[in-house]
């Protein structure tokens, strides 16, 4: 459960970061709220929200700090 926490704390600054895409952020925030609405944690909704950091990572538009913050993120659910 604390990996999650971290994960929402990072993806919360994502979200919140006026420099990344407004349909970066929109999507961010969209896994946010599939992560909280679901805190039983269940393996679907953390590969389903990790499919969607990794299709978001591959956006081309994204600064190469936002694709490392997102990759960070990845790496803590995968590890769930």
């Amino acid at each position: 459960m604390e990996d999650i926490e971290q994960v929402l704390g990072l993806l919360s600054s994502i979200g919140d970061d006026s420099t990344v895409p407004k349909n970066v952020r929109f999507k961010v925030n969209e896994t946010i709220c599939c992560l909280k609405d679901n805190q039983d944690s269940s393996d679907v909704v953390v590969d389903r929200a990790i499919q969607f950091l990794d299709e978001l990572s591959n956006d081309p538009n994204i600064p190469m700090f936002t694709r490392t913050q997102l990759w960070s993120a990845i790496s803590a659910l995968e590890s769930k």
